[in-house]
């Protein structure tokens, strides 16, 4: 079954973390049969509880892996951070504040099949 990286990049993302990863748990565990999946987020040196919020998400699920940068390096290198530390066979990559829907995920991963 192939593993597929989810990874976000997050600044300042605290009003949206736990709705992002409801929804995306929500899409994933509906394709299942067909793909596993890892949620990386970066933490992009965040000042309000964006780190906190990943820790316990982290905690209660072992999907759910991060990356704390040292401060904000901006959404480039936070991406990049992001492909460095994929380990799926392909990788995702949304904004934490749900700007790029969640249930898309399914379309792309059906895209030629």
């Amino acid at each position: 079954m192939k593993l597929i990286t989810i990874s976000v990049p997050a600044y300042n993302e605290q009003e949206s973390i736990t709705t992002l990863y409801e929804t995306i748990v929500n899409v994933m565990d509906s394709i299942k049969d067909k793909y596993t999946f890892e949620l990386l987020f970066i933490n992009d040196g965040s000042k309000d509880k964006t780190l906190e919020i990943v820790k316990q998400l982290h905690k209660e699920d072992n999907r759910v892996g991060f990356v704390d940068l040292s401060r904000n390096y901006g959404k480039e290198i936070a991406m990049a951070a992001g492909f460095d530390y994929a380990k799926g066979d392909a990788v995702i990559t949304m904004d934490a504040d749900l700007q790029h829907p969640p249930e898309l995920i399914k379309e792309m991963m059906n895209y030629g099949n």
